[in-house]
């Protein structure tokens, strides 16, 4: 690798101590996680309603609160530009981790 040049993430689980390091800020890790929840809703009432025109605004609801809360609180550029699918995994765990949390207090 030269300098300047992405880390290239052989596995996920390489990745995501990094995704983590990039969502360090409270607001931003909230906003992810109301995205991610918005996302599960509009699906379901997609689903439920059998209104396929929803689906249109699962990425402007999933990445849109996580982009507002890089740009805004986090002030760095997401990585789901450059690691698209490792990314869009990650929100999920984080998030899954995040309920977790929940659940044991």
């Amino acid at each position: 690798m030269h300098r300047g040049e992405p880390i290239r993430y052989q596995s996920f689980k390489e990745f995501y101590p990094f995704y983590l390091a990039q969502h360090e800020n409270p607001v931003c890790r909230h906003l992810h996680y109301l995205g991610s929840v918005l996302v599960l809703f509009i699906l379901c009432m997609s689903i439920f309603s059998g209104n396929d025109h929803l689906l249109i605004v699962l990425p402007i609801a999933g990445y849109g609160f996580a982009w507002l809360g890089h740009f805004m609180f986090e002030k760095n550029r997401p990585a789901t530009f450059q690691y698209p699918l490792y990314s869009f995994m990650a929100d999920w765990v984080m998030l899954a981790q995040r309920v977790a949390q929940l659940f044991k207090r």
